[in-house]
Parts: C-alpha cells; structure tokens; sequence
C-alpha cells in the first residue's frame, strides 16, 4: 500500500497559537505525502469561518483538503452558500455529516439526515465532489439496533456517496464484520479505517464514551495501570495502533484515516511502525 491512501484529520484551531502549532504539525505530516487533509465543523456549524480558513491554507500548500460539512441546524441557503464558497476554493471533496444541535438549538432546521444533505449536495453541484460520509462498525450511538443503523449507512451511499470514513474503534474484528455486511446489502465503495492514536487516557476515555467508540477493558485497564506515566500510556498505545493497523491493511482495508487531535508524533509513530 502506498501511502498515497493515508490521510489525516486536523480541527480548525481557535488561537494565533494554535495556528501555529498546526502548521508545523502540518507540515510533518505533509512529508508522508497523505491522500487529503480533512478539517472538522463544530456543531450547527460553530467553526464555519475558521474550517474555511484552515481549508484554504492547505490547499494554498499544495495538497487536496477536505472539509467537513454537517447539516443538522442548518438551512438549504445556508449549505447552498458553503458550498459555493467551496467550489470557488477549488475544493473538490467534502465530509457530509449530519452532525451534532449546538446545545441549546431545539430544531434540526431543514436537513434531518446526513442522506439529506449527501442528495443536495449532489442535485446542486453534481459530481464537482467527491463525498465522504461516515460509518459506524461498533454502531452509532443513537441507532436503534445494528440492522437499522446499516441501512442509514446504505441510504448514505445511495444517495451518491463515493466512500466512507469509520468512527475509530480498536478491535478489527468490529470493522471486517461492518463491512461483510455491507458487502451482502451490495455497498461497494471503499469504507476507509478511522485511527484514533492514543496521546491521554483520560481524553480518550471522554472522547469514546460521548461517541460509542469502545475502548477494550484489557486496554482500559492497561492504560488506568500506568497511572500518570504518560509515557508509558503513548508507547502503549502506540504499539496497540500499530498492531490494528497492521491488521487492517492484511484483512483489506483500503486505507487508513488518522484522528490526529492537531498532533503530528502520534501518527508518525505509527506509520514508521508500519514501515508503509
């Protein structure tokens, strides 16, 4: 595998000094000649603004940039413009989300459904994109079982989706198991391993219960053993990222997406231990 099937994703910075500290990060990662560079979007859209910006700094340095769009809160004007700014960037790939109701906002607004905002996307811009949409091999953490949370994946997908970025998980057998069932409802595109590297257990932790992301008891109770030894805890979970990956690439996968939390080290480790 070449690495030109690797890719990272950064979230837009909220300080002159963490625009920095993403340049740098930024641009050792660039050095591993990635596929795209994806950029997140807060909820109802928060970072709207700064997401552009970080967006359009990347491709200023040369590679494709990614830009993550959710729709819940939101109006069909309002995504109507956000991608005619887009398109003026010369940006031509997206992550369609459905995303998260700012804390506070009762209504969804005009889209209900990441399918929803996969269809408009397509009616108003027609193939200038190429859409990633997310999947879920541990389940989403609202579904209602197993069963209807593939069939969301599949209207995704049949709404004109052309590949697909997973939650991060840690156990391989829940990502070749998601995608045997795709397989069998006919979903063909590539469905593409998210990587969360692990920097601090008590982040992870956070960030898996809020998600449904598992983390593995044997790997929880590992991590709550070397306490506040942090280097213990990132070689630890480097090793455990490594061998994932590993597997992953052997079983098929057709990439490998990296949650980077802005940090360059981390995937670094990961990827040399890989030796891709």
């Amino acid at each position: 595998m070449s690495n030109s099937h690797i890719s990272f994703e950064f979230f837009p910075p909220q300080t002159n000094e963490g625009v920095e500290k993403l340049t740098i990060a930024r641009a050792k990662l660039a050095a591993l000649n990635p596929e795209f560079f994806s950029v997140t979007f807060g909820a109802g859209g928060s970072t709207r603004d700064r997401t552009l910006e970080t967006v359009t700094q990347i491709k200023a340095e040369g590679f494709d940039a990614a830009p993550h769009l959710s729709c819940v809160g939101s109006t069909r004007e309002n995504i109507r413009a956000i991608l005619k700014t887009y398109q003026d960037a010369g940006i031509h790939r997206i992550v369609a989300l459905r995303g998260d109701l700012p804390s506070g906002m009762a209504t969804a607004g005009e889209f209900q459904y990441a399918n929803e905002l996969v269809e408009f996307i397509r009616t108003e811009t027609g193939d200038h994109f190429h859409l990633e949409v997310a999947a879920y091999p541990e389940f989403h953490p609202q579904a209602r079982s197993a069963r209807d949370d593939i069939l969301n994946f599949k209207r995704k997908i049949d709404a004109g989706a052309n590949s697909a970025i997973t939650q991060y998980f840690y156990n391989a057998d829940s990502y070749f198991h998601f995608v045997d069932e795709c397989h069998k409802l006919g979903i063909t595109v590539p469905i593409v391993p998210g990587i969360m590297p692990v920097v601090r257990f008590s982040q992870l932790a956070r960030f898996s219960d809020t998600c449904g992301a598992e983390i593995p008891r044997w790997m929880r109770k590992t991590m709550e053993g070397f306490g506040d030894d942090s280097e213990s805890v990132q070689a630890f979970g480097r090793d455990v990222a490594t061998r994932l990956c590993e597997k992953l690439l052997a079983g098929g996968a057709p990439g490998l997406h990296f949650y980077t939390l802005n940090q360059s080290a981390p995937c670094i480790g990961i990827i040399e231990g890989l030796s891709l």
